[in-house]
């Protein structure tokens, strides 16, 4: 995957049919998405409990494109090698699960993977400073991890700005997860965020049956976020 900085929509498939997960993925990158992004979750390290190295790797037989597979889970160590072998194209971790985080994004590197670390909410932008040079992404939290359709947190944007200050040239992208929709969007875009992970703002008022809608949705999302990074960049040259 060549780096560059135009954005990408990222559906989050935690927001599909579970039952039938296969046709979801088709559908939804048929309708132009340009990663499916991939929420492991443990019950342990956030409230819930969702998807095993084995779920992922039937999700891969049905994803023709990049697929990021977002680790919140504690321990991660243990778990890298399963989720590598299958199939996620970047695995990322939290900075907050475990306390030797520039091991664990040495141990996604040598899988031969791209390497990512999250930041929930609370936790400042500066607590990856030293660790840019391992990275190819950095996610921003812009909820509290553990479920879908949450309220975007405004406290994202300046965390995003921070970042894309703190990576300059570096070609490491900024992701942003949570509450993301063609309103904010734009603020998360304007900021430096280029790959937006969304959920029900994309799945709703779609199906299999229907995924123009996945389309309008994610047609909307992307314009708002273009529009808004054109219009940041033009201030700034």
């Amino acid at each position: 995957m060549s780096f560059d900085r135009r954005i990408r929509i990222a559906p989050s498939i935690l927001s599909a049919d579970f039952a039938d997960f296969g046709r979801e993925i088709v559908a939804v990158e048929g309708q132009g998405a340009d990663w499916v992004h991939v929420d492991v979750m443990d019950g342990h390290f956030v409230p819930n409990l969702t998807f095993g190295p084995a779920a992922v790797k039937a999700f891969r037989r049905h994803v023709r494109g990049f697929m990021d597979v977002h680790l919140m889970i504690a321990p991660v160590d243990p778990y890298i090698d399963a989720y590598a072998e299958a199939g996620a194209d970047m695995i990322v971790a939290h900075v907050e699960a475990g306390p030797h985080i520039h091991r664990t994004l040495q141990a996604i590197r040598a899988t031969g993977k791209k390497a990512g670390v999250a930041l929930n909410p609370g936790t400042p932008a500066e607590a990856v400073r030293h660790l840019l040079d391992l990275c190819d992404m950095v996610l921003v939290m812009s909820v509290n991890p553990g479920f879908g359709g949450q309220q975007f947190i405004p406290g994202a944007v300046d965390k995003i700005a921070a970042l894309r200050a703190m990576i300059g040239d570096r070609p490491i992208h900024i992701q942003v997860d949570g509450g993301i929709d063609p309103v904010t969007a734009p603020l998360v875009a304007a900021a430096g965020a280029d790959v937006l992970v969304a959920g029900s703002a994309v799945f709703r008022g779609g199906s299999v049956e229907r995924p123009e809608r996945y389309g309008e949705n994610i047609r909307a999302i992307r314009a708002a976020a273009e529009h808004a990074a054109a219009a940041n960049a033009a201030g700034l040259a």
